[in-house]
Parts: structure tokens; C-alpha cells; sequence
């Protein structure tokens, strides 16, 4: 508790008030004291400013408003005050770029939010707006300071609305690295990517004593909302972490693949080619049968640089692979079915998680490459009552509105309405390649022939021998990139070898494309 507050009695002298200074200093940087720190440590957390040191290039963070302090009289809070009131804000830099951030302090009333506290991170907020800089959130918090009522719920809001404003305009990445509870977790679901770190951290609207009140469930906060929970069943967070560390280099990984603002492009990186750009282990990934599966992350790795793949809501709708690579070190972003999952249907979630990345993608001036091995849409029940029409419509709205660069490739089956939604040429694809394996139809051979030669099938002696018949009629006729590439749907028809070497060319010649949609307030996507 500091003592800042207290009446100063007499003068004094130019020295003394260097003392001062060097002493206020060393109390906010203590927090919430020894002992608090002592605890977060033993929590096997690092505190507030261990994690900006960690996160920041050494000697770059400029803190400010390191004096605030809060207002309140009630409850006894008068009484204690501590320097910085709860988190720590400022800027500095990541790999040279400049990054504003804000940091929590759990050591100072459980890093619960304040109007002052509130007041300290909307303003790094507007100045990230101002000069256009990403702003990055380490939140521990144990929520609302309740002593304050509604002061901190409206210091929220204040946040919230500026995380809208900021949203599309600069990068917002939200860590969460302690408890992030009730009004806590709106920020975080605003901003463009949530980090977790397991079993330190967890994310929920109600906590367990709410939930057993409400609904007579026990739950652990772990269970509820805990890094797993959020990364498998919900996908609230992008990313789930083993530990604080990991989870501030991933954040610096994101980045690097992202520019500064809305009005640049990513940073490219040194790439020099060897000359040959061919990757022949690509010739032999789609099998000879087209109902087995193979691992599409295999492509991805054959057609990007080398270890620049960092896939985003890995373990979340596993049937869609997303995430940021870089093409001869240019940044873009990469979407593709999963035929090990599902065989790459489209479902509910895999929709949605797509359709998030690609309009992420798009307002950060991230070129999209797309990856197509897709049957259709997962029938049943389950998926029509729980919306599939209008998430599989998010997708469709979000690659139609997608103004950056935009390359499709075709590996194997695009069949039905999937392909229209997967960046076909007909919703404004740039470039669409097909591997001569693609197979471009409104169906699967066997449906298809199950239904044009209905009558005959039926009327065959042997019906199994003539639907195989019909079957191989139908394959030889639509199971194949021709007929769309006889009409300009499929730019080119591929060996998949070379698709590397296509991508660089096509992407540089892309890189000054402008497209524009047509003027409106904003586009009204299906929520």
C-alpha cells in the first residue's frame, strides 16, 4: 500500500524529489507487494511485468500512467491504494515493430478492473488506433472491482467499444493468462485471436457456484472453462499453450504474419530460391482411391516455406485446417478441408472456423490460399437444426467479400454447393488450379448414378453389375477438372509438383491487386 496519498508537511528540496521519484518507481513495480508476487509464483505464474520483459524486445517498453491510482472511497478503499491500480500499460516493441500492450496485475486486488484501471487501457487503446499498432492484452483478472459497482461495469463497456472500433483497423490479440470471468470475457471475444495457457487459465460468463445454483451441475473451472474446454468444444481460444512462455512467443509468431494496420500489408521476410521450386512428394499424396484419406496438412507443408506453417484452432473442427504460412516470404493465409477428419465435409464448425479466419485474413490485407478436397455439406439432423444453412452461409459471405488476393487448388473431390463455397472462380477466386486428380461434380459417382439412371438400374437383370456400369459412366464423364476447366472455372489443370512454384508466381503477380466492393455501410453476413 503506498503512501502517496498522505499530506506532504513541508518543501522539499530538488534531491529529495529525485528520491521520491526513484522510490514511487520502486513501489509500482512491487505491486502488490512481496508477499502477492511470492503467491503468483508459486502458482507457477509470472507477474505482470515479468510477463511485458518476456514478451517485449529488452529496453524498448515506455510505460505510462505508472502513478494512477483509484478514486474510490467506499468499503475501506480509501484506505489502499496501490501505484498503477491493478495493470500495467504502455508500449514497446516485437522483433523491432511497435506493439502497444497492456498487462494485469493479479498481485493488486486480484487484477480486478477499475474506472482508473478501465481509463488506463482505453487510452493505450486510442493511441494504438491513433498510430496504428497492434495492441495486445495479458489479461489476469478476477473481474469487476465490486467495491466500485457501476464504475467498472461502464469501464468495460469503455473497453468493449473501442475493441469494436479497433476491430479490422489494428491486430488485437488477447492472452489469457489467469482467471478471465464474467464481463472479463467480452474484450477477449471481440479482439482477433484468444491464447490460453492450460491449467492457469480459464474463461467463463458464470463459474462453477453459479452453473451448480443455476443448473444443479458441478463442474470444476478447468472443466467449464478451462484452455482445453475453449480449444476443443467451444473454440473461444485459437490457441491453447503448456505454459506463459509459450503462449508470448506464440503471440509474437502471429505478428510476424500480420502487418501493423489496415492500411499495410505483412512484413516479407529474406527468401532466396535454389532455383527449383518443384516438390515431387506431392505427386503421391492423393491416393489411387478416391474414398481414402490423407492428411491435407502434408500438402500445406510441400507448397510453403519451410516451418512457416503455424496453424490456428488446431484442435477445433479438425475436418477444416486454417492457419498463417508464408509463399517464397510473403505472408498468407491458408484454409483447406481435412480428409483425415470427416473426409473434409463441411459441418457447422468447420464453417464457422473458416469463415473467422478468412474475414480475419481480409481485413489485415493477408492473401488467402485455398485448399479444396471437400464431398459437400454433412447431412442430418443435428447439423440442419443447429443451423448449417446459415453457417455454411458465413463462409460463402465470407470469401465473396474478400477483397485480398485469392488462389484456389482443387486436389481432389469439390462436389455439390462445397465447391461453389470453397473460393470457386464463381465468388470471386483470382486463380483456381485443379491436380488432375480433382474430381468437380454436383455429386459423388455412385449418388449421382443412383439417380440419372434410376429406371435402368432397376430394370437390369443384374442391378449391381449395371449401377457399376453407370457408375463408370459417370466418372470417366464429371470425375475429372476438364469440363469445368473447358469453361474457364479451372484456370489451369496441374501436376501437383509444381504447385509450389505456380503459387509464387501467381501470388507476386497478385500482390497489387485492387478489388472493391460496393459502397455500403457494412455487408450484413448471417450471424
Amino acid at each position: 500500500m503506498t503512501d502517496s496519498n498522505k499530506p506532504i508537511n513541508k518543501l522539499l528540496t530538488k534531491a529529495e524529489k529525485t528520491e521520491e521519484l526513484k522510490r514511487k518507481i520502486a513501489e509500482s513495480e512491487l505491486g502488490g507487494g512481496q508477499r502477492r508476487i511470492d503467491s503468483q509464483h508459486k502458482k507457477g505464474k509470472l507477474t505482470a511485468r515479468e510477463r511485458i520483459d518476456m514478451f517485449l524486445d529488452p529496453g524498448t517498453f515506455e510505460e505510462i500512467d505508472r502513478f494512477v491510482m483509484h478514486r474510490t472511497k467506499d468499503f475501506g478503499l480509501d484506505k489502499e491504494h496501490y501505484l498503477g491500480d491493478g495493470v500495467v500499460t504502455g508500449y514497446g516493441k516485437v522483433n523491432g515493430r511497435l506493439v502497444y500492450l497492456y498487462s494485469q496485475d493479479f498481485t493488486v486486488f486480484g487484477g480486478s478492473l477499475s474506472e482508473t484501471h478501465a481509463e488506463k487501457i482505453c487510452k493505450i487503446m486510442d493511441m494504438a488506433m491513433k498510430n496504428g499498432a497492434p495492441v495486445v492484452g495479458l489479461n489476469d483478472s478476477g473481474g469487476a472491482r465490486i467495491q466500485e459497482g457501476v464504475n467498472s461495469l461502464g469501464g468495460y463497456a469503455d473497453i468493449f467499444y473501442r475493441n469494436t472500433l479497433a476491430s479490422g483497423v489494428v491486430p488485437q490479440i488477447s492472452a489469457i493468462m489467469g482467471p478471465c470471468a464474467g464481463g472479463a470475457v467480452y474484450s477477449p471475444a471481440i479482439t482477433d485471436f484468444i491464447l490460453m495457457v492450460e491449467n492457469s487459465s480459464y474463461m467463463f460468463v458464470t463459474g462453477p457456484n453459479v452453473v451448480k445454483t443455476v443448473t444443479q451441475e458441478t463442474v470444476t473451472a478447468e472443466e467449464l472453462g478451462g484452455a482445453s474446454a475453449h480449444s476443443t468444444k467451444s473454440g473461444v481460444t485459437h490457441f491453447s499453450c503448456a505454459n506463459e512462455i509459450e503462449c508470448l512467443e506464440h503471440v509474437k509468431k502471429i505478428l510476424s504474419y500480420l502487418p501493423q494496420n489496415c492500411e499495410e500489408t505483412a512484413p516479407v521476410y529474406p527468401y532466396e530460391s535454389n532455383g527449383d521450386e518443384s516438390r515431387p512428394e506431392l505427386e503421391d499424396l492423393v491416393p489411387d482411391n478416391p474414398n481414402h484419406p490423407y492428411d491435407i496438412r502434408e500438402a500445406i507443408s510441400g507448397i510453403v516455406d519451410e516451418d512457416s506453417f503455424l496453424e490456428v484452432h488446431e484442435n477445433y473442427a479438425d475436418n477444416i485446417v486454417v492457419g498463417f504460412a508464408r509463399i517464397a516470404g510473403r505472408s498468407i493465409g491458408v484454409v483447406g478441408n481435412q480428409p483425415q477428419s470427416m473426409a473434409g465435409v463441411l459441418d457447422n464448425h468447420a464453417s464457422t472456423k473458416a469463415a473467422r479466419f478468412v474475414r480475419t485474413c481480409d481485413s489485415y490485407n493477408v492473401p488467402l490460399l485455398v485448399l479444396v478436397d471437400v464431398p459437400g455439406f454433412l447431412p442430418g439432423t443435428d447439423q440442419e437444426w443447429n443451423g448449417i444453412i446459415t453457417n455454411g452461409a458465413k463462409l460463402l459471405f465470407a470469401f465473396s467479400e474478400a477483397t485480398v488476393p485469392r488462389i484456389t487448388v482443387i486436389t481432389r473431390k469439390a462436389y455439390g454447393g462445397a465447391y461453389d463455397v470453397m473460393n470457386s472462380k464463381h465468388i470471386g477466386a483470382d486463380l483456381n488450379y485443379a491436380w488432375p486428380t480433382a474430381e468437380i461434380a454436383v455429386m459423388g459417382a455412385k449418388g449421382a448414378a443412383e439417380i440419372i439412371f434410376k429406371k435402368e438400374i432397376s430394370e437390369a437383370e443384374d442391378s449391381a453389375a449395371k449401377l457399376d456400369e453407370k457408375v463408370d459412366e459417370y466418372t470417366a464423364k464429371f470425375a475429372n477438372p476438364y469440363r469445368a476447366a473447358h469453361r474457364g472455372y479451372i484456370d489451369e489443370v496441374i501436376n501437383p509438383s509444381e504447385t509450389r512454384s505456380k503459387l509464387i508466381t501467381a501470388f507476386e503477380m497478385l500482390e497489387n491487386k485492387v478489388d472493391r466492393i460496393p459502397r455500403k455501410k457494412h455487408g450484413n453476413i448471417p450471424l
